[in-house]
């Protein structure tokens, strides 16, 4: 049977993605460019983007060679919360978010397979060594903003992306054109200045100047100049998507996945969590990535900063941690408070 694109934006929705469109799935042109941000060592302590698997992301095919088209899918996970929240927001909700997609493009794909017959199929998220959100522009699905986020018009930039590539063709969408126009805001307000000229006129990353990738990617000890520059956040950082004025009107999700459970922790109550009380908490999240130590290192950092006296005695305690990491941070903001009296 002839794929039909209605049953596809049909099956799409019913599996609670807002947004979907098709790509072809050949070589990516932005793979040099990609090549070019490795190249440069702006991947820091990322390995994943950077070792082996880096060369399958020049072309979908090479995870699927039977590969013909690639449908791309949109989830909002945006929600009624605090803005500046010390937590990412896309780590808000109760759930990893991979498992929630997963597990809607699974229910895409099986009423695809009733619609359209047998075909090859692999199912990606952003675990996945492919370029999506170069693969999601040329689905339609948005422009790459300076902030180097997708964004779509209707929707801003809280969605999750995911893809599945198919081994039955389609006719591709076109991307839409870059609007975002003489607009300077997320380059400015990034307290960092992680987002940096690429030399081509356009605007790239550093991951390694990025509050996101020093909380959640850097493991171990973190200079003293990244310490203070982290100010309050403990998982990420959404600065330069707060500030995009395509953000201001962006629609919200009631799906309880996403809802905000861990939007506004308590840092005395982070502080005080055992291990098992951790795992208990965020096992199924995405702060599960910063693992305990992490968590509290980053804590323990955010209270530096903030430079509260109440704090005090719950930094004490993390200054008799055995983690060197938990330990020489939290001896850090001691000193920061001592600064204060």
């Amino acid at each position: 049977m002839t794929p039909d694109r209605a049953a596809f934006a049909a099956a799409a929705q019913r599996a609670g993605f807002a947004l979907c469109g098709v790509a072809q799935a050949g070589a990516v042109a932005d793979y040099p460019v990609y090549q070019q941000w490795v190249s440069d060592g702006m991947a820091g302590p990322m390995e994943y983007l950077t070792d082996h698997r880096a060369a399958l992301r020049a072309d979908p095919r090479s995870l699927l060679p039977s590969a013909r088209s690639v449908l791309c899918v949109g989830r909002l996970y945006n929600t009624n919360g605090p803005s500046g929240s010390a937590i990412s927001r896309y780590a808000w909700g109760p759930e990893d978010y991979h498992d929630v997609l997963r597990r809607a493009l699974q229910g895409m794909v099986d009423e695809l397979l009733s619609a359209w017959g047998s075909f090859e199929y692999r199912i990606c998220v952003d675990t996945a060594p492919v370029l999506e959100r170069s693969l999601a522009r040329e689905a339609g699905l948005g422009w790459i903003g300076r902030n180097t986020c997708l964004i779509n018009q209707p929707a801003g930039s809280w969605f999750f992306l995911g893809e599945v590539l198919i081994s039955l063709k389609l006719t591709p969408d076109m991307p839409p054109p870059d609007r975002c126009g003489s607009c300077r805001r997320c380059i400015d307000a990034c307290p960092t200045q992680a987002l940096v000229p690429d030399g081509e006129g356009g605007w790239r990353l550093d991951g390694r100047q990025c509050i996101s990738t020093w909380t959640i990617e850097q493991r171990g000890v973190l200079p003293e100049e990244h310490r203070a520059a982290s100010g309050g956040h403990v998982f990420g950082c959404d600065i330069c998507q707060e500030v995009c004025p395509w953000n201001r009107r962006a629609p919200v999700t009631g799906e309880a996945a996403f809802q905000p459970a861990n939007a506004d922790p308590d840092p005395a109550e982070l502080a005080a969590l055992s291990p098992e009380e951790f795992r208990a908490r965020f096992r199924k999240t995405p702060l599960w990535r910063t693992k305990y130590s992490g968590l509290l290192r980053n804590v323990a950092t955010a209270m530096g900063n903030a430079r509260d006296p109440r704090y005090r005695e719950h930094l004490q305690r993390l200054a008799e941690i055995e983690d060197e990491s938990v330990r020489t941070h939290a001896e850090w903001a001691l000193a920061r408070l001592e600064e204060e009296t």
